[in-house]
């Protein structure tokens, strides 16, 4: 298992972290299996989307911000939002892994998503081995 520390500068950020999870399947020298992602945290999440155009990620968290607005919640800490938000995302991925890579699409990466930031967070990845 790999642990990817994540250092976000905002509230709500989407955080490409392809290349390390790429690097970390090259280092286990696993040609075909599966990769696992998993967000140890509450108020963060992972996610799969488009990589080419660097406005798909603000919109994702203008409509994130318009389907759960910050206000209206009982929770205490007053980040209800960040907690629902990632409930919507979800907090683990599972990939297929084909010859030494991560079988994605051409314009999709692999983002941690933060909803309660800035923060210094974990993501764990697991690579297993496929019998075949």
């Amino acid at each position: 298992m790999k642990i990817i520390d994540v250092k976000t500068s905002k509230r709500s950020q989407m955080v490409n972290i392809s290349r390390e999870a790429q690097e970390y399947v090259k280092q286990s020298g696993i040609k075909n299996g599966m990769l696992f992602v998993f967000v140890p945290h509450t108020t963060a999440g992972v996610s799969i989307n488009e990589n080419a155009d660097p406005n798909v990620k603000r919109d994702v968290m203008f409509a994130m911000d318009r389907a759960v607005p910050s206000s209206g919640f009982l929770h205490y800490e007053g980040n209800s939002d960040a907690h629902t938000k990632a409930q919507m995302t979800g907090f683990s991925l599972s990939l297929i892994i084909e010859n030494g890579e991560i079988m994605l699409g051409t314009w999709q990466s692999i983002y941690f998503c933060e909803y309660d930031g800035p923060r210094n967070r974990n993501v764990y990845i697991k690579v297993i081995k496929s019998e075949d």
